[in-house]
This record gives C-alpha cells, structure tokens and sequence, in this order.
C-alpha cells in the first residue's frame, strides 16, 4: 500500500513539473483562440449552452481549454485560459491570461482534457479571481451552472454563487462543482502579450492596456452573446 501511494506522489508531482512547460510552448495568440472556439461550441446549442442571461449580468468570464487532468490514486489538473470583465458600459474588455491546476482524492486512474468556465457574477468574484492565488469555493462561493435558454435556477444563483463554473469534457456539457481548484494570474504571459509590465488586474480593472487585434474575435463574440438577452427583454 505504502508503495501505492509513493507512485501517486510521484505521478502527481511529475504532471505538474511537466505540464507547465508543455504548455508554455503554446503561442499566446492560440490560446485565445481556442478560448474563442470553446465559447462557440458551446453556445451553439440554444438548450444545452451557457444561459445568455448569465452573460449578460455577469462581470467577467474565464475560459481554460484543454485543461489536462490525470491521477493514479492521487488527480491532478492543469490548464492555461484567459479571463475577461466587462467595462463601466457593460462592453468586454482586454483578456488577462490566467492558470489553474488542482488535485483530486480517490479511486482514479488515467487522464482526459476537459474545457472550463467560470462565470463571474459579482464583484466580489472578480476581485478573489484576481488575487495572486485564488481557491474555487474557499475564497468564493462556487456553483454549477445552469444550461439552457430559460432557467429561473439562472436568476437564483446570480444572487447566490459568486462564480458559476461549468465543465465540457468529450462533447458532454453542463454545470460542474469544482471546488479546491487554484487560480493564478499568468503575468509573465500578460506583459509578453502587450509588450509592456501589465498584472491581470491593471487589464482587467485598471484600464492598462488596449483590446488586441488577436482577442477581437473573441471580445466580440461576448459582447454579441450577452446582447442577445437584453434584446429579448426589452
């Protein structure tokens, strides 16, 4: 058993001493690219997405593709992501890059690549998210999710939950409790990707920098998602 548990140690410490460096091979442009496309994905499906009325009362939203989970025993997960906030206008803004990473207990072997969300609700989220080493559901209340165009769960936990998180994993989507999960602000990839020191919070909050030509796309796609539901309750 003792022996057991020193292969778990070993294989956990191994996926995140690796992981990192794989994925610092990945072009900054790339990675909010896929952010785009998970985000597409996803809302494609009208019953089955992220409900617009989220996005529209939301403060920010966090998307990490292709978080790589693992474990022997012991589980692990680490991914890369952006995180973007609304402005004084309700407009997306610059996107911020952040990580997760995170270990599980239990009967598990093997790995998987799943695609996460965070939506941010208040301010009070946003304002954990930004610390320098945030805890899903230690640091603020995280809920699953709601799917679906209409949800009267939607409206309950805007109030409630400062973050509803949602996981796509082989196709299958929908609202995932994912507590014990640390956030980190990614910098070193902020001032790498505008040319200049910039924090996530100076982006997000601080008005640092400007929207770059390769992050419209996504800004964009936002900013029409969260417009759909203002126009169906006017």
């Amino acid at each position: 058993m003792r022996t057991k548990w020193k292969i778990s140690a070993v294989f956990t410490a191994a996926f995140f001493i690796v992981l990192p460096s794989v994925y610092a091979e990945s072009d900054l442009d790339s990675r909010i690219h896929e952010a785009k496309q998970v985000l597409s994905e996803i809302m494609i499906s009208p019953d089955q997405s992220i409900p617009e009325e989220m996005l529209a009362k939301c403060k920010a939203i966090a998307i990490y593709p292709n978080v790589i989970k693992g474990g022997f025993i012991i589980g692990a997960r680490f991914g890369k992501g952006v995180v973007l906030a609304k402005d004084g206008k309700g407009k997306w803004g610059p996107a911020a890059f952040s990580t997760i990473a995170g270990g599980s207990w239990g009967l598990q072997i093997g790995g998987q690549m799943t695609d996460l969300i965070f939506v941010v609700m208040n301010e009070r989220g946003l304002d954990g998210l930004l610390s320098s080493n945030f805890t899903l559901g230690a640091d603020a209340s995280v809920a699953a999710g709601p799917v679906g165009r209409y949800s009267q769960a939607a409206t309950d936990l805007s109030f409630r939950a400062g973050i509803l998180s949602y996981s796509r994993t082989r196709g299958l989507f929908g609202g995932v409790a994912l507590d014990g999960a640390v956030v980190t602000q990614d910098n070193n990839s902020n001032s790498r990707y505008y040319g200049k020191y910039a924090t996530s919070r100076d982006i997000l909050m601080g008005n640092a920098v400007n929207i770059q030509p390769s992050s419209k796309e996504l800004v964009d796609a936002l900013d029409e998602f969260s417009a759909k539901w203002k126009e169906k309750v006017r």
